[in-house]
């Protein structure tokens, strides 16, 4: 099939393709005519590739994946290198979601600390009243 084709039924264009193929991802073979020609090995290629991308992996990261099948393997992650692709990227998801965590109870801490002092003040001593003046529905129109 050619580039157009591939493109369209990989969801992906022909200049995301012609880029892969400049990272050494998707092979470049050409036909007779001088134009590219792909196979259903390479749609496989690309949904590897995508699949990974939709999970949060760099481009370089889809490598040993598309190796590997590029080597005759059923699966892209069926090699060791791809295996140890996939621990790198659950370890960095874990010290995300660790600092993630961190964040939240910063922030569970703040407003804790200030409904508690919202909750303090008398109606003598209360602050000055907060206010915005860009509502939406006003049209531009400032009070």
């Amino acid at each position: 099939m050619r580039i157009g084709e591939l493109a369209e039924r990989a969801g992906v264009t022909t200049r995301a393709l012609r880029y892969y193929e400049s990272l050494g991802l998707l092979p470049a073979r050409r036909a007779g005519n001088g134009y590219r020609s792909y196979g259903e090995d390479d749609l496989r290629l690309l949904a590897q590739i995508r699949t990974l991308q939709d999970f949060g992996f760099g481009l370089e990261e889809t490598r040993p994946f598309v190796e590997c099948l590029r080597a005759g393997h059923p699966e892209g992650d069926s090699c060791p290198a791809s295996l140890d692709v996939y621990r790198r990227k659950l370890a960095e998801l874990d010290d995300v979601i660790a600092r993630l965590r961190e964040v939240r109870e910063q922030v569970g801490a703040q407003l804790a600390r200030a409904e508690v002092e919202a909750t303090a003040q008398t109606p003598e001593s209360s602050p000055p009243r907060c206010e915005w003046a860009g509502y939406p529905d006003d049209e531009g129109k400032r009070s």
